[in-house]
């Protein structure tokens, strides 16, 4: 069993350099160098800034949590122990996608790129094949009947209105 540090470092490591900081910072980099239009409107640079800060907040926690409470990393084959049902997955099972989501579409707004509106929707289809295919179901045959009935009451992209208990069934 690896310790809590690895996990950690794993953690960020990817974080950093795999699949969120490619689609956060490398692709919007080689889109528009993030070039700000000179007369970018005050109240949409501060919408996007808000908007790319809000979508970060839950991968934040979900590195944590995944650490802390499943005792593992995000990464697919380093998976957690635990099923992770707490936090934002309280209500709703994709909040990192969902996070990366909405800082795209900030980054979007603030840089006023087509080419960065065409990256979200493909990365939001990505995404959306990538866990109906492969996450759902590994999930599925890692946790059990565990993972079928969180996925029976917390919806993949929208959110519910109030926290799921996994301590009731």
């Amino acid at each position: 069993m690896a310790s809590r540090g690895s996990h950690i470092a794993v953690s960020l490591l990817f974080t950093v350099f795999g699949g969120p900081g490619i689609a956060l910072v490398l692709v919007p980099y080689w889109l528009t160098r993030f070039y700000i239009p000179a007369d970018e409107p005050a109240a949409q640079c501060a919408l996007a800034v808000a908007l790319i800060v809000l979508g970060l907040i839950p991968g934040v926690e979900s590195v944590c949590r995944f650490v802390v409470v499943g005792r593992g990393t995000l990464i697919p084959v380093l998976p957690t122990e635990r099923l992770v049902v707490s936090g934002f997955y309280r209500f709703v099972r994709n909040p990192m996608y969902a996070g990366v989501l909405v800082s795209v579409a900030g980054e979007a707004l603030l840089l006023r790129s087509r080419g960065m509106i065409l990256f979200g929707i493909l990365l939001c289809v990505g995404f959306n094949v990538f866990i109906r295919l492969y996450e759902e179901p590994a999930l599925q045959r890692r946790y059990g009947e565990e993972y079928v009935h969180y996925r029976a009451n917390v919806r993949r992209w929208l959110p519910r209105l109030t926290p799921y208990d996994s301590t009731v069934h």
